[in-house]
């Protein structure tokens, strides 16, 4: 099975073939060290006993990694059908592994791919890759059953979603994802990696959600709000920023800036301010 796939020609033989090239619009950088899309899907945990869905696989590189490190199911979200030609290749040579949804992924119902426990793996498009995260930060809160996310972001984003209280990467992503989920960076991947070679560095994260954590949340989207107002103006103290709020209730001065806030205080103030 797995013979098939490792006997496709090269990625980008086959995008010269298919006449295919990343595209701006779609913020696609492909990635076609096979060391480096090996090692990002080995880290998928559970891999073999979890289905996957990867978003915005291109011409393949890391779907075929995914594949060959044993995923019983794959359903890829493409945006850009030029990626057919080649995508139809990797489905043959899959036995039925997997599917491909032409589709906008931030529009897709996952919960009604047919999956009902899954990781998430993908080289993310740089345009849309925030927005995908907290679309997925959302869906964990409600109790959608996503197992991991293992994701690669440039490495400024990483280091946002991956910051603590007082660093200066600190902010609404590293708030969103603290307060239900583990994460951490898991390894860099140099500019040099990809076609066309953006001008930032990458790095995969990996975020595990966790029940524990997500059972003292009862509404993120309160919790997005307050760290919008808050970090909006990050350098203003927050007494600044909402005048009429009595600090002193929450145990605070109303001097601290945002930067200064707990992923869990932010979760109070939410719920007892909005």
């Amino acid at each position: 099975m797995m013979d098939k796939i490792a006997n496709l020609p090269p990625v980008s033989e086959m995008m010269r073939d298919c006449g295919l090239e990343p595209k701006k619009q779609f913020g696609q950088n492909f990635l076609f060290d096979l060391n480096l899309t090996g090692r990002i899907a080995r880290s998928v945990p559970d891999i073999t006993h979890t289905p996957v869905i990867e978003v915005g696989p291109g011409p393949a590189g890391l779907t075929r990694a995914i594949l060959m490190a044993g995923a019983p199911r794959l359903i890829a979200i493409e945006k850009d059908k030029t990626t057919a030609p080649i995508l139809s290749q990797i489905i043959d040579a899959s036995d039925g592994r997997l599917s491909v949804i032409y589709d906008d992924a931030l529009r897709v119902d996952f919960s009604a791919l047919g999956v009902t426990e899954y990781a998430i793996c993908a080289n993310l498009p740089y345009n849309v890759g925030t927005e995908l995260l907290i679309g997925w930060l959302q869906k964990i809160a409600h109790g959608e059953s996503i197992k991991s996310l293992t994701l690669m972001f440039q490495r400024e984003v990483a280091l946002r979603i991956t910051a603590h209280p007082g660093d200066e990467h600190y902010g609404r992503l590293a708030v969103l994802t603290s307060l239900i989920s583990d994460s951490k960076i898991l390894f860099d991947v140099p500019n040099t990696a990809f076609v066309p070679r953006p001008r930032v560095q990458s790095a995969v994260v990996q975020i595990i959600p966790n029940a524990d954590k997500i059972s003292k949340i009862t509404d993120l989207s309160k919790i997005e709000q307050i760290t919008a107002k808050l970090f909006g103006m990050r350098r203003k103290m927050i007494r600044g920023i909402m005048p009429n709020v009595d600090w002193e209730r929450f145990g605070l001065t109303g001097t601290e800036r945002a930067e200064n806030l707990s992923p869990e205080m932010f979760a109070t103030l939410a719920e007892n301010l909005l």
